[in-house]
């Protein structure tokens, strides 16, 4: 009630939304966390003394901007309530690993490139003597799926907060590049099976009466990669970005207005995905003048949050 006081007063959050987890219904909770809104462990949180996060995200390489916002909203609130803080160590937290300046930066990327020519495991490696760790699509403790990486600070103690978000954009601006020279491989090497990976990827998720949520996202990695190699006039970014966040399972259970078993879930997703590419097809067709202007940077441009 104390914090709820006081965020009430912090300007930085007006018109934001507060939801009590324990007030929601099952597939909004876990419709959250495919948001990236909370963290399974907050939902797992049934204590006396309720755990609560507050995010914030931003599209695009847009790290300083992300980090700028809760900057300003760390003082807002300090000035209001008293942050267990000590002069040596700084911000003291529940998790040893985020003493300092509690600062958690993350990049999610889409690497394809790299996977496809083998040399992911070099970069992860890479980024892991640098003081940064990956982890997959949902964060800490994920499965890597349609081969999006999320980049981040492995600690938060010994540097100040601009040095640490400075060093992880400089880092994750090299994976770029690195990403950017292997599409350029597979373009100079292998274009034939570049071509029908693409190809075969679209065809299925087209035409598909059935779609695992892995699936999905393996599929639309292969669209993604070929929009961006314009290998493909169509469907645009913003429609495959639309599908990878609706064509999470909780999504789909909440546009078909409940819950879904596993094979119900597959082929009201192979549904939509059909429903919203033959949509953008006839949004191309219809105009164009409108075209395609996403390249390679646009449709695989990394998302930032702090």
């Amino acid at each position: 009630a104390r914090v709820r006081a006081a965020l009430d007063r912090v300007d930085s959050l007006e018109g934001g939304s507060l939801w009590e987890i324990d007030e929601l219904a099952e597939t909004d909770r876990n419709a959250l966390i495919e948001r990236h809104v909370i963290s399974r462990e907050l939902l797992g949180e049934r204590q006396a003394v309720k755990a609560g996060s507050a995010v914030i995200l931003a599209g695009g390489f847009e790290l300083e901007s992300a980090w700028l916002t809760v900057d300003r909203l760390d003082e807002e609130i300090g000035a209001l309530l008293p942050l267990a803080y000590h002069h040596q160590f700084g911000f003291l937290t529940a998790c040893p690993t985020n003493v300092g300046t509690g600062l958690r930066a993350s990049v999610l990327v889409h690497l394809p490139g790299l996977v496809l020519t083998k040399e992911i495991s070099k970069v992860l490696e890479g980024i892991s003597q640098v003081g940064l760790t990956y982890r997959g699509l949902y964060g800490e403790g994920s499965e890597v799926v349609g081969n999006f990486f999320q980049v981040s600070n492995q600690t938060t103690l010994g540097k100040s907060e601009a040095d640490l978000v400075d060093h992880l954009a400089r880092i994750v601006s090299k994976v770029i590049d690195y990403e950017r020279s292997a599409r350029g491989v597979l373009l100079r090497e292998a274009p034939a099976v570049l071509e029908d990976k693409v190809w075969r990827a679209y065809g299925i998720l087209r035409n598909a009466r059935s779609l695992s949520y892995a699936e999905l996202m393996n599929l639309l990695s292969g669209v993604r990669l070929g929009v961006s190699l314009k290998l493909l006039k169509s469907p645009r970014v913003e429609t495959l970005n639309e599908i990878l966040i609706l064509g999470q399972t909780a999504h789909v259970e909440r546009s078909s207005g409940g819950a879904l078993d596993e094979d119900e879930a597959d082929v009201c997703r192979a549904a939509l995905v059909r429903d919203k590419l033959s949509g953008d097809e006839r949004e191309i067709r219809d105009s164009p003048s409108a075209g395609n202007s996403s390249d390679a940077s646009a449709a695989d441009g990394p998302s930032s949050g702090g």
